[in-house]
């Protein structure tokens, strides 16, 4: 082998490395980092997300009888229910976990963008109307070092309206929601048929 074959056979060798470096970072994340859940993951299930439903439904038959509607939802339960969703809409959301903790509902997971990944918490507060009607304001969003995107927020708002004020939910259902109380895992609403 010549000088001149060596060197070609040491560029190629160089090249095909370099373009492997290259590849392999753009194959990888960067972590960016952000909120951890202070709580021990919660595990969703399809049966779980299932009983959100199935809740609403059995509190409204109930409610026929004593006029009186109500609803006690636990972490599980929601978890599998905003996750099922989530995956459905194919979110940018990923591996939800909502709490409901400190009077709120607190979400955490992650979002990708390009090659960043940074962990994400919201922390949203059921309000309560004067005419029995629930909203949700978004307190809290944190996304590591990066904004929070529009799309996460609108997509957890939805599902969350969804779940209370949806077909199945105190809207659409003529129920005037009286007391919503967020304590140690659960939520509880109370209300009556109008």
């Amino acid at each position: 082998m010549n000088h001149s074959q060596r060197l070609t056979h040491r560029t190629l060798a160089l090249a095909s490395i370099l373009a492997s470096l290259f590849l392999a970072t753009l194959a990888c994340q960067v972590d960016v980092g952000g909120p951890e859940p202070p709580f021990p993951p919660i595990t969703a299930n399809d049966q779980a997300a299932n009983e959100v439903t199935n809740l609403w439904q059995s509190a409204l038959e109930s409610a026929l009888d004593s006029g009186e509607v109500m609803l006690i939802l636990d972490e599980s339960q929601l978890n599998a229910f905003v996750a099922k969703r989530l995956a459905a809409e194919d979110s940018l959301l990923q591996e939800p976990q909502v709490f409901l903790r400190q009077n709120a509902i607190q979400v955490y997971g992650y979002v990708i963008q390009g090659i960043f990944r940074a962990n994400i918490h919201l922390s949203i507060s059921p309000i309560l109307d004067q005419e029995g009607r629930i909203t949700f304001e978004l307190t809290l969003a944190s996304v590591g070092p990066i904004p929070v995107p529009e799309a996460v927020k609108n997509t957890i708002s939805a599902i969350l309206t969804e779940a209370f004020t949806g077909t199945l939910g105190s809207l659409a259902t003529g129920i005037r929601v009286s007391s919503l109380v967020i304590n140690d895992g659960q939520l509880a609403i109370v209300g009556e048929l109008r």
